[in-house]
């Protein structure tokens, strides 16, 4: 730089000397050093000056020598002679008579301009990062306006993204100086995009100080960037198990305000906030929660806590629903009240929040008002969805367009009411979260597939609403090939299984199916006999063998039945030891009378009686010699006197 200033100033020089006609000669003598530079001129004059004024102009430049220092070379003097046109030289020493007037003589400022874009038009970028790229010059003159403003902007912007790479190399070498490794330092700096501008712009301002008046900007971008105890605090974060894209977005939401990181971090810590979710609380917040007190969130937490929700399941819930930081307490008040007028209590409601968190801050107010209207519309009252939210509080976060209403539809296709949906909902709620088209329809398929009538389907849905929840491939279809092959059930019946006895779907074949075949196989019954008495009590497989043993003893050693009997009704196991089969027996035993087990037990307490007197009277009257009346409701003629009873 400083030497083509000195070029510039003794190309002025020159072009003042020549222009001056009485100039004084000077013996060259004198200044022996400058002889390269007026031989120069000599040997390279203006094609187009006549000869006695080159003689002159020589001579001239001869004798002001001793004003002029050794500045440039020959050649330099030549490029600018050769830059010169014909017709400016043509003009600026013979212009016209008419034009002479009006056209001023070029001040002394412009020609060192036009030097200047000579000179830097064939020089290269001085030193790395140059916003000259590529040699490119600044013109001259801007034609307009508008253009000069639009390169000043893209110079400006040059200089700004150069100024970006220096601080960015700053902030990776004090990341070096932190032992970090070069893969995480650039991934990490490629996400501090804000946070370099920061930079860039403190250590600007940085100038202003008197301590870094006289620094550079290197120095300056230095000192603040140890002074604001970034590299420590990533550190410290990295630790604390945040990835480093959570780190990224957390510098620069903090604007500066690097230490409201950490000390956000260590509370989060205090209501159990643990590992990795530490990032994912500080980063999923609706709003900058690094811009809150630590006092309005202390009071959301001990609302809470409060209403329900236990201290140790706080960290819990923050992390697996971030949101609850972003809301004032006016609207934290509100969402907790929208639950607890619905008749749940503060229990349900710490139990909901754990196990569902999103339901409280993920939802809208309005969406939240529609969904609960949307389960009302099923016949549910505000209680019910209370208590159906408490125990599944997944059903509010599904989408009403996108699992509701298809669902819906489906279910009154398959021939399901209104009444059996909110059956399906108090039992099995889930079935509304799942997806329609990858669950529920290819199960739908398959009990088609093996067998089960049409209009049968919606009423084992209605019937057993898990069987939607569970696994084609690992449940349900194992079952049905255990009944085919190990239960002795035929091909023909194993739809009628299905849709009289859904639930056997449910058991598991190692701790039940497996253990009740065996044991009625042990009591002498063939398979294929048990393959019948399940197609017409399926459900005889679902009761643990404790149940079965003593209703089984008593019927053989007190009842003194066949095991024919148990055969041809095998619902016999279905009722109460206790309650039903020995009240019926004692009272037979007493009136001397005797049934079969499907009259014993299959009526109610008024029918059993009104036939056991029947039974009294016809017996009474054939110990009479009265002719034997006609049985009621058709049962045959076993009841009989039993004398030996």
């Amino acid at each position: 730089m400083l030497a083509s200033q000195l070029q510039l100033h003794y190309l002025s020089a020159v072009l003042h000397q020549t222009n001056r006609k009485d100039a004084p000669t000077t013996n060259t003598s004198k200044f022996p050093h400058l002889f390269p530079i007026t031989y120069s001129l000599h040997l390279h004059p203006h094609p187009y000056q006549p000869q006695a004024l080159q003689n002159q102009d020589t001579a001239t430049n001869l004798h002001n020598e001793d004003n002029i220092l050794r500045t440039h070379n020959a050649q330099s003097t030549a490029l600018l002679l050769r830059h010169l046109s014909p017709q400016e030289q043509q003009n600026s020493h013979s212009p016209p008579p008419e034009k002479q007037e009006n056209q001023p003589l070029l001040h002394r400022e412009s020609k060192e301009r036009q030097l200047e874009i000579s000179l830097v038009n064939k020089r290269a970028p001085q030193f790395p990062g140059s916003i000259y790229a590529n040699a490119s010059s600044p013109p001259a003159k801007s034609s307009s306006k508008s253009e000069k403003s639009e390169y000043d902007d893209g110079m400006l912007m040059k200089a700004l993204e150069i100024r970006r790479k220096v601080t960015v190399e700053i902030f990776k070498d004090a990341m070096r100086k932190g032992k970090f490794g070069i893969t995480y330092i650039n991934n990490l700096a490629s996400r501090l995009s804000d946070f370099i501008d920061y930079v860039m712009i403190q250590a600007a301002s940085m100038k202003q100080l008197p301590e870094f008046s006289k620094s550079s900007y290197n120095i300056r971008a230095e000192a603040f960037i140890a002074d604001s105890n970034v590299v420590a605090l990533i550190r410290w974060l990295k630790h604390n198990s945040l990835s480093y894209p959570q780190i990224g977005r957390l510098i620069c939401t903090s604007r500066g305000n690097i230490d409201s990181i950490r000390r956000l971090a260590e509370w989060l810590k205090l209501i159990h906030v643990k590992g990795r979710f530490i990032g994912v609380a500080l980063t999923r917040t609706r709003e900058n929660i690094l811009e809150r007190s630590l006092e309005e969130l202390d009071e959301i937490v001990d609302y809470l806590e409060d209403n329900g929700l236990r201290r140790d399941w706080m960290g819990y819930v923050i992390s697996r629903c971030p949101e609850i930081l972003s809301f004032n307490m006016e609207e934290v008040k509100f969402r907790t009240e929208f639950y607890l007028n619905m008749g749940m209590d503060r229990d349900d409601f710490g139990t909901m929040l754990f196990d569902c968190p999103k339901v409280f801050g993920y939802l809208s107010v309005e969406e939240m008002n529609q969904k609960v209207a949307y389960l009302k519309e099923f016949g549910l009252n505000n209680e019910d969805v209370g208590r159906l939210l408490a125990f599944k509080p997944q059903l509010m976060i599904c989408s009403i367009e996108d699992r509701w209403n298809p669902l819906v539809k489906y279910f009154y296709y398959l021939g399901i009411s209104k009444d059996g949906m909110r059956r399906i909902l108090n039992m099995k709620p889930m079935v509304f979260c799942v997806d329609l088209e990858k669950t529920i329809v290819p199960k739908v398929q398959f009990l088609r597939d093996i067998g089960v009538q049409e209009d049968a389907i919606g009423r084992v849905l209605a019937r057993f609403p898990s069987l939607l929840t569970y696994s084609l491939y690992k449940k349900i279809r194992p079952v049905v090939i255990f009944l085919l092959t190990k239960a002795g059930v035929s091909q023909q019946n194993i739809g009628k299984v299905i849709a009289l006895g859904p639930e056997v779907l449910g058991c598991s074949i190692v701790n039940k199916l497996d253990h009740n075949v065996k044991y009625f196989l042990s009591l002498g019954i063939p398979l294929p006999v048990l393959g019948g008495m399940v197609a017409d009590f399926p459900m005889l497989l679902c009761y643990n063998i404790d149940v079965l043993r003593p209703k089984y003893r008593y019927l053989r050693r007190v009842m003194v039945r066949p095991l024919q009997d148990l055969i041809e009704f095998p619902r016999f196991f279905s009722y109460s030891l206790d309650e039903r089969i020995i009240p019926r027996h004692k009272i037979m035993v007493e009136n001397r009378i005797n049934f079969k087990l499907r009259y014993m037990l299959a009526s109610t307490d008024e029918e059993f009686n009104t036939r056991v007197d029947a039974a009294v009277r016809r017996c009474r009257r054939f110990e009479a010699g009265i002719m034997y009346e006609q049985p009621l409701d058709g049962q045959d003629d076993e009841v009989v006197q039993n004398n030996a009873m």
